[in-house]
């Protein structure tokens, strides 16, 4: 059982590098739906093996098995893998929750003080210019979704660099991004190594926008001229936009316009390769799987030690 819960753990640190690669080697709509949906599984996962390792520990104390109404303590065969383990899941765990909650917390902040001065401003479409001496643009999802941009943001771009920015912040808001960024969020805080992935999943949201952008506007050397001016305009200038609010500023932005730039050959041949997706989903198969059985195998110990069963 011990061993079983632990491989979603272990797994979960391959998952960064094979992030980058399925990034790399996918349509970059496709690998942010490949990339938040393997997170979101692996963090599952690895949630599930530490509860099941922390409640193994418990059950274990007598008086704890006793409150469980089990006939005798919970039975492993190793004592000396089963508490450490159960301690550092324990660490793991309060940690995550408490460095969630406080994103959470801050993130509910932050998107209501960005909303409020969304409302106050009056709106050309879906377009909200905010009085500010600090360039900044964003997609700000809600009802209804705003494109937030300041003016210093607007006296930066020319007009066409402006209308190729907003065509990649709409892109954010029609394909729901918000949603992909703050699953991401989620994830990183269940396993240190999802860390990296959320990294990349911001990067796969950048880059979808990019996309939708440049087939919007037909021009993929503006977009990528847009992104650059506004990334460099807004270099070093304060943002107070929640985390899950995408903006064409955010992420490796030279990597970007790189790929918008790219010869369409070699972005056809990019996204003929899939074996490091194939490799993602397998490894967040295998930690769903391997969890699962670990949690099931936890689940008929208990049975037996309520005396429910016989081994």
């Amino acid at each position: 059982m011990t061993a079983l819960l632990l491989v979603p753990l272990v797994l979960a640190f391959l998952a960064p590098a094979l992030a980058r690669r399925t990034l790399d080697r996918l349509a970059p709509a496709t690998a942010l739906w490949v990339l938040t949906a393997s997170a979101l599984a692996l963090a599952g996962a690895c949630v599930a093996a530490l509860g099941a390792l922390v409640l193994t520990g418990l059950l274990k104390l007598p008086t704890l098995a006793a409150l469980g109404e089990l006939v005798h303590p919970l039975r492993t065969p190793s004592d000396y893998l089963v508490l450490p383990a159960a301690v550092a899941a324990t660490g793991v765990l309060s940690l995550g929750a408490l460095t969630l909650a406080r994103s959470a917390f801050r993130q509910a902040g932050a998107f209501r003080t960005a909303r409020a001065q969304a409302d106050r401003r009056p709106a050309a479409g879906d377009l909200c210019v905010v009085d500010s001496p600090h360039p900044d643009a964003y997609a700000l999802p809600g009802r209804p979704h705003r494109i937030v941009v300041t003016t210093a943001m607007l006296r930066s771009l020319g007009p066409a660099e402006r209308e190729a920015l907003f065509a990649h912040e709409r892109a954010h808001n029609r394909a729901g991004h918000h949603y992909f960024l703050a699953v991401a969020e989620l994830a990183a805080h269940c396993h240190p190594a999802l860390r990296a992935v959320r990294d990349t999943i911001r990067l796969a949201a950048e880059r979808a926008a990019d996309e939708s952008a440049a087939t919007a506007v037909g021009d993929r050397r503006l977009i990528a001229t847009a992104i650059a001016r506004a990334a460099l305009a807004g270099h070093d200038s304060p943002s107070t936009r929640p985390d899950f609010a995408p903006a064409a500023t955010t992420g490796p932005v030279p990597q970007r316009v790189a790929a918008l730039l790219a010869p369409a050959p070699a972005r056809s041949r990019a996204s003929a390769r899939r074996p490091a997706a194939l490799l993602l989903v397998a490894c967040t198969v295998l930690s769903v799987a391997a969890g699962t059985a670990g949690v099931v195998d936890f689940h008929h110990q208990v049975e037996i030690a309520q005396g429910e069963e016989s081994p």
